[in-house]
């Protein structure tokens, strides 16, 4: 058990850095994977809540002070928005904003990401959200973007939106209206204040999911389930979609240098703590025919964990 913990903790941490928008490596001060730091939520709470299915193809809206739910766990104020994601459609890109509401005040997300079994497996701290000046069709907002590759055999994790006593006694500085308009019309910079939007329990979150084929945070146990069947948390409407079955692998064998190639580049990519390029190289290896990548990967991360 404490080997396949580190096996896990270990993929894990590849991608990190890839996963942090617009924030320079000094300012990295937390890890995703360790949820340590997130409220402890009971699974009985879990349970209760409706968890609203993401569709691809739309950015999912909720306004927290209509439709929030409530979540009565210390460590959480205010409303929560809940939301279930497709784990079979590939790795993801999951962008959260949090706008700017009608008395001029913001919410600060914080976002825990669980497996399908409901284990906590990624959280992203208010911190991690940065503000983004107003568009043209967008407005003042707290943003992030998260990169999420889903264990292979869930069918959804699940996405939990909340903020906390800390976070409302916080602010945020935004960019003066008078400021935004001299930025896009390429005028001087104005020099007034900037207005300070107050912490709220309510707000207007936006939530989009694309598919992504760049380093990302891994959710679910690498090698599978360890015996523990997927949890049904609280009322979701998505139809239960059967995974895409994997390529199959051809049935003449891998020549040995073609072999040779693939497991060494595996080895070399685990000894750089790049695990997503190495399960990648593992798959193509497998469907070209190779008997061997399979265990040369689950020996190298055996080696470094």
């Amino acid at each position: 058990m404490k080997m396949k913990k580190s096996l896990v903790a270990l993929c894990l941490s590849a991608g990190l850095l890839a996963s942090v928008p617009g924030i320079s490596l000094a300012d990295v001060n937390f890890v995703p994977q360790n949820t340590s730091s997130a409220p402890a939520i009971p699974a009985s709470a879990l349970q209760q809540l409706t968890w609203t299915p993401v569709d691809q193809a739309k950015t999912q809206s909720v306004d927290l002070l209509t439709s929030g739910q409530r979540l009565a766990v210390d460590g959480i104020s205010g409303p929560v928005a809940a939301w279930s994601v497709p784990a079979n459609i590939g790795e993801l890109t999951i962008t959260l904003s949090s706008e700017l509401n009608k008395k001029k005040q913001i919410f600060a997300p914080n976002v825990l990401i669980l497996d399908q079994n409901m284990t906590p497996s990624a959280f992203f701290p208010s911190s991690y959200f940065t503000y983004q000046e107003p568009g043209v069709i967008s407005a003042d907002r707290l943003e992030g973007v998260m990169r999420l590759t889903p264990a292979l055999g869930q069918q959804k994790i699940y996405v939990l939106v909340f903020t906390t006593e800390k976070d409302l006694q916080q602010t945020t500085t935004l960019l003066d209206p008078a400021k935004a308009y001299a930025k896009g019309a390429g005028n001087a910079i104005p020099d007034i204040p900037d207005p300070i939007a107050r912490h709220t329990t309510d707000g207007v979150l936006k939530l989009k999911v694309k598919t992504s084929s760049s380093s990302s945070v891994l959710v679910g146990p690498l090698f599978g389930s360890s015996g523990t069947s997927a949890v049904t948390v609280g009322n979701t409407a998505a139809p239960i979609a059967v995974a895409a079955p994997a390529p199959a692998a051809k049935s003449e064998p891998m020549l040995d240098d073609t072999e040779s190639y693939f497991n060494n580049s595996i080895k070399q990519a685990v000894a750089k703590g790049d695990i997503d390029k190495a399960l990648k190289l593992m798959n193509e290896a497998e469907r070209l025919g190779s008997k061997s990548a399979r265990s040369t990967f689950i020996g190298a991360v055996k080696g470094k964990g």
